[in-house]
């Protein structure tokens, strides 16, 4: 049996309190030990120390973490700018680091911090695609493989929030900042790189609100791979409530993960036969956990998927094991991305089109 991780948490903001929080619960099960806090607001470490680890010490600076000496891993989740220089000095002081999406985000970014962990720390970052520890989602992917619906011709894959990210938050683009969670969840699914990729933005609804600046508040995403495509809509204007749908389309049925509700208790994954069928080729309902006060509306949708995601970075640092996400991943997903970009249609552009034909 090996000892708990000794574990430091750096930042605290939105994603950072809820990653602390898990942190907790697996401290409690004797996975690991919160030893310290990073967080540029002293008052908002000291909460968290004193309300959930009064054991842990409390640092201003990544720098000052480094030199300590206290922790054998970090939860780095600081905003995007910050992610490499934070990232790196950890590094170098010998720890192991979950950081949180996107990796620098930007293309250029990542592909120098990449050259850079392949040539001094190849195995030492995992990235948190929660996605991939997600039960439903894991599930639908099985049933895709196991051929139950055929050959598989389209993937739809739908992130929608309610409303604008809160004030103070710092948004790279509705495409790096949201797509970026849809587009690994495909490449995940597929085990390859599309060959055509294209984007559609728009400002709608959100944007007006003056809450975030953000380049768009809705967009599509269309990828075209070799025998199929796929498609994903992101989007800040779903005012009923947070959705979250993937929908696999094959010549003998669908397969449907997730739908909309606004009181959502569980997650219902089921496979559906070609029309005519009176039976689902299968079903299964996933549970969600309750949410406390507070909570972004995705924690319930999630919230299950962050706390495996956690325990398995635990897990391999307690192991010395490879993660099962990297840095290269980050880097696939921001390449798809910005060949998107590259290839991003507005309305402006549209009306452009329009006139001049």
């Amino acid at each position: 049996m090996t000892e708990p991780l000794s574990l430091a948490i750096v930042g605290l903001g939105r994603m950072g309190w809820i990653h602390a929080r898990n942190a907790v619960h697996l401290a409690a099960a004797g996975a690991c030990r919160v030893t310290a806090v990073v967080d540029a607001d002293q008052s908002r470490a000291t909460r968290f120390a004193q309300q959930f680890a009064p054991q842990a010490r409390i640092f201003s600076s990544v720098e000052e973490l480094a030199r300590a000496g206290l922790a054998q891993a970090a939860v780095v989740v600081t905003p995007t700018e910050a992610h490499r220089a934070h990232a790196q000095t950890l590094l170098e002081g010998g720890l192991r680091i979950l950081l949180e999406k996107p990796l620098t985000g930007t293309l250029a970014g990542d592909e120098d911090f990449c050259r850079w962990l392949e040539d001094h720390h190849p195995s030492a970052v995992m990235l948190a695609f929660q996605r991939r520890f997600d039960e439903a989602l894991t599930y639908g992917r099985d049933l895709m493989r196991s051929g139950l619906i055929g050959r598989v011709f389209k993937i739809y894959s739908a992130l929608e929030d309610s409303g604008p990210p809160p004030k103070g938050y710092r948004s790279g683009g509705i495409l790096p900042d949201m797509s970026v969670h849809n587009i690994d969840e495909i490449l995940w699914f597929l085990e390859r790189m599309p060959t055509a990729a294209l984007a559609i933005g728009a400002r709608l609804y959100a944007s007006q609100l003056g809450v975030v600046e953000e380049d768009f508040d809705d967009a599509l995403l269309h990828l075209w791979f070799h025998d199929l495509t796929a498609q994903i809509q992101v989007s800040r204007n779903h005012v009923s409530g947070y959705r979250v749908e993937t929908i696999l389309y094959g010549e003998q049925g669908q397969i449907q993960i997730g739908r909309f509700d606004q009181r959502p208790q569980q997650v219902t994954v089921q496979a559906f036969g070609l029309r005519g069928a009176t039976q689902p080729l299968a079903a299964k309902i996933f549970p969600c956990d309750p949410t406390e006060p507070g909570d972004p509306e995705f924690v319930q949708r999630f919230g299950r998927a962050y706390q495996a995601e956690l325990a398995a970075f635990i897990d391999c640092c307690r192991k010395q094991l490879p993660f099962p996400t990297s840095h290269r991943d980050a880097l696939r997903a921001q390449r798809v991305v910005t060949a998107a970009m590259n290839c991003l249609l507005t309305a402006e552009q549209a009306a452009a089109l329009v006139a001049s034909s």
